[in-house]
């Protein structure tokens, strides 16, 4: 197991550096200057000369990156804001504060809307895909199937915006989403500014988790070492949730840590749709404000969730299923 996580916390090392290469390259492939941008209309040559230096970008790109990564890893010093301790991830071209104070402030968002959604999808899919699986051909598992392909056929910034339009706007039945309240500070504020993303999410998702807890569960159920167990005399209960669940939740497991990843990574959607200020409505404004440090940061914590929910996901699938040696 120990040799296992070192193997893959190496590998996730080496993604990220990829990623943040790319990202740093692709960068200055964009046609805006930022230092024209922080210069404004009035720019004598000599003004753009210092902006740049200010903004640590008169070096070449090797240097750039390089000085980069120093910041990440022991802090760095600039002309401008004086020295940035580690993890350092730099200055904001355009706001001029730090990227990962920035970025600290609008996770929380990001994190409760995909957690949040992920505890209510999964519970619902998976309830429902194991009552489906259990009453196999009969009409609740055909009511099941059903709504389970028409949910997986609905997209969220069409849903989110009717379910917004009448549930809030119109009926008045679900607060309309908001990040004001903190989880700490002001509990019900905060479920309540979450409730209708997670309920938007909840129906497109479980939808997917549905149909896929039925199809491995009605699978597993055919295992000769399910029929071994039934042949034995152990309680139905038991061999469902002794035998068949566990072999059939490993797919599931694996499948939710990519859709927690796609979550972070795909928060652009999901917090346009519903108007929330994560960390995707910051890269958002990052792109279009040629802004490297917070393209960079939001990039490299968007990875890295990624990243770690799948290093989470396959340690958990060994745990679930005895037939998995991570070894």
């Amino acid at each position: 197991m120990f040799r296992f996580l070192v193997r893959r916390i190496l590998g996730a090392a080496v993604i990220l550096l990829i990623i943040s290469a790319i990202t740093f390259l692709l960068f200055y492939v964009a046609p805006r200057d930022p230092a024209r941008v922080a210069c404004g209309k009035i720019c004598t040559p000599q003004t753009l000369a210092l902006v740049k230096h200010n903004l640590g970008i008169d070096d070449p790109l090797p240097v750039q990156y390089w000085h980069w990564l120093e910041g990440v890893f022991v802090g760095r010093d600039y002309a401008s804001f004086g020295h940035c301790n580690a993890p350092c991830l730099g200055y904001s071209f355009i706001n001029r504060e730090p990227v990962l104070g920035m970025i600290t402030d609008r996770f929380p968002t990001t994190l409760s809307l995909a957690l949040g959604s992920a505890v209510v999808f999964v519970v619902f899919g998976v309830g429902t895909g194991m009552i489906a699986a259990v009453k196999q051909g009969k009409p609740l598992d055909k009511i099941a199937s059903s709504a389970s392909l028409v949910g997986s056929s609905l997209q969220i910034y069409i849903v989110g915006i009717v379910a917004m339009f009448y549930l809030s706007d119109e009926w008045g039945i679900l607060p309309r989403p908001n990040d004001n309240s903190g989880f700490t500070s002001d509990p019900a504020g905060w479920f309540g500014g979450f409730l209708l993303p997670w309920f938007v999410l909840a129906i497109i998702f479980t939808a997917n988790y549905t149909r896929m807890t039925r199809s491995q569960l009605v699978e597993t159920l055919n295992e000769d070492y399910v029929r071994t167990a039934r042949a034995k005399g152990l309680s139905a209960r038991t061999v469902f949730f002794r035998f068949a669940w566990r072999g059939a939740m490993g797919p599931i497991v694996t499948i939710l840590g990519l859709d927690l990843g796609s979550l972070f990574g795909g928060a652009i959607i999901t917090e346009a749709t519903f108007g929330l200020h994560g960390i995707g409505a910051l890269s958002v404004k990052a792109v279009r404000d040629n802004d490297l440090p917070m393209l960079l940061g939001v990039v490299l914590v968007a990875a890295g969730a990624i990243v770690l929910f799948n290093i989470i996901v396959d340690t958990v699938y060994a745990f679930i299923d005895p037939r998995v040696r991570l070894a």
